[in-house]
């Protein structure tokens, strides 16, 4: 009987093969991906996988993968500097939205409530730059588009408030000044009704 070895060394480009697909799977997660963050997930069970994962939104996706193979997908990337982060047993949030807190929030969630203070995020990478784990709180407090949007309103509104606001207190002030003085002394000599 032979091995599977000794016929012909058909193991290693399987191997190969293998990688490579895993490898491609990793680089189509990267495209239009926003953030990408790596968790330290040691000793979760595949449940627990699953619970996090349906408690994502839309927009992210959350990947068991090996470090080798996401360094080798995010080489020559503006993901590589993530490179440091991967060791140890990481699972990967790909996030495809700005949309960053909202992305985050359900990994806490889940935190808090199997306190697992532990399994932490190890790193991420978001425009560029490396956010270490302490740093995950400039992230977490990002605003939303919808915070953002509101606030570019109220930047954009409130200058046409206070013109109007001028233009009416100027318009007021020109009808006290048009008046004829004897309007004036009638409204002043009124009796004020009784209630």
């Amino acid at each position: 009987m032979t091995s599977v070895r000794s016929a012909g060394g058909a193991l290693p480009p399987i191997r190969m093969a293998v990688e490579r697909a895993r490898q491609e799977v990793l680089r189509r997660e990267l495209d239009g991906c926003q953030l990408l963050a790596g968790i330290w997930c040691h000793g979760f069970t595949v449940a627990q996988l699953r619970s996090i994962r349906a408690s994502l939104p839309p927009t992210a996706r959350l990947v068991v993968a090996k470090n080798s193979d996401l360094a080798a997908a995010v080489e020559g990337t503006r993901w590589a500097s993530l490179r440091p982060v991967a060791r140890g047993m990481n699972a990967w949030l790909f996030v495809r939205s700005d949309e960053i807190p909202p992305a985050l929030r359900p990994y806490r969630d889940f935190q808090k409530e199997w306190k697992l203070q532990l399994n932490d995020f190890t790193g991420a990478v978001y425009e560029g730059r490396l956010y270490g784990p302490d740093d995950f709180k400039q992230l977490e407090a990002m605003p939303t588009r919808v915070q953002s949007y509101q606030y570019l309103l109220g930047c954009l509104q409130m200058p046409a408030v206070s013109v109007i606001a001028a233009l009416r207190a100027r318009q007021e002030a020109m009808a006290q000044a048009e008046k004829p003085p004897a309007e004036e002394e009638a409204a002043a000599a009124a009796p004020a009704p009784e209630k």
